[in-house]
């Protein structure tokens, strides 16, 4: 079976960055480099740039380790080194597990596409996945206050995000990215925004896209935001500009800000923590709180019909913004 045109049996690929020796690549089993052409040429259509970064991150750490040979040629030994080079490097057991879990993707679609008669021996690799962790702390509703009132304060784009974000409880990449075309009826009865896909900014997963009802200091940075002006087609231009949402950018200058109001350890995240919270506290029910942060919903049943009407998830929300959370 030809994996790419056709060659020699063997071929040297290059020299290996470690290891100083050609690899050989047989005709019939590609290249860990080619697995990851073949799947991002297949399964990377319509994500962002940060999903083939990722990929590819992930990729050449395996071949730093132990090169870029056949997927064929790898062996439990090379699973067993990448996790110790992994560790070693100072990642934190979630930074670890991605890599793993995007080598497997890649190991995994190359030996199903090619119909390829391999194990792998990367799947099942154990590790420490609490190492390094740091445990996001919800923000106290006295500070999230201060917050708010410091947002209204000094009223500029950046506070404006924050707001959003405060009432909300959606991810910061999510509101960075927004278009101004995502927010509808900001003047009617009840406001909300679209959190979809963009060419600029993907969504963690399926159950992000989703409509998030606008109330309390949500709906005011929101207006705010899209009061703005200045003929761009996006919310948050600050954020938009390089043909990708800088929500790391984003979030370094916005926790900075934020250090003087909340306590040590809290960050732009901890709001959708402490919206999980706001929510418990007004006895949402579990699915309603999913459906508006965004959340894997837990259960198959939950995944059929299209979800709570908007209505009721702004009576809910509206609820949290009234009592305080």
């Amino acid at each position: 079976m030809a994996f790419v045109k056709s060659r020699p049996k063997t071929i040297p690929l290059g020299l290996s960055r470690d290891v100083g020796q050609a690899t050989e690549k047989p005709d019939d089993c590609p290249a860990m480099s080619d697995a990851v052409d073949l799947y991002l040429r297949l399964r990377g259509n319509g994500r962002p740039k940060t999903f083939a970064a990722d990929i590819r991150r992930a990729a050449d750490y395996l071949i730093q380790v132990a090169r870029d040979r056949p997927l064929s040629a790898y062996s439990r030994q090379d699973a067993l080194a990448l996790r110790d080079w992994l560790v070693g490097r100072g990642l934190a057991g979630s930074s670890v597990t991605r890599a793993f879990s995007n080598v497997n993707a890649v190991f995994n679609f190359a030996v199903s596409e090619l119909a390829l008669n391999i194990t792998n021996p990367f799947r099942g690799v154990y590790h420490d996945r609490q190492a390094g962790v740091v445990t996001r702390k919800p923000i106290p509703m006295q500070d999230i206050r201060k917050v708010q009132r410091a947002c209204r304060d000094l009223n500029d784009d950046m506070r404006w995000l924050i707001a959003i974000v405060s009432d909300t409880g959606m991810r910061l990449a999510e509101v960075a990215g927004l278009a101004r075309e995502d927010l509808c009826d900001l003047d009617g009865s009840m406001p909300y925004l679209k959190v979809q896909r963009h060419p600029w900014r993907g969504l963690k997963t399926a159950s992000s896209e989703r409509l998030v009802p606008l109330v309390g200091e949500a709906l005011w940075g929101a207006r705010q935001a899209y009061g703005q002006g200045d003929g761009s087609a996006f919310l948050f231009p600050r954020y938009n500009r390089a043909g990708t949402t800088s929500a790391n950018s984003a979030s370094a200058a916005l926790n900075k800000w934020m250090g003087e109001y909340v306590p040590d350890g809290c960050t732009m995240h901890s709001f959708r923590h402490s919206m999980r919270d706001r929510l418990r506290a007004v006895q949402c029910p579990t699915d309603i709180t999913d459906q508006i942060g965004g959340w894997a919903r837990a259960g198959v049943g939950q995944g059929y019909g299209s979800g709570y009407p908007l209505e009721i998830l702004h009576d809910w929300l509206v609820k949290v913004t009234e009592q305080g959370g």
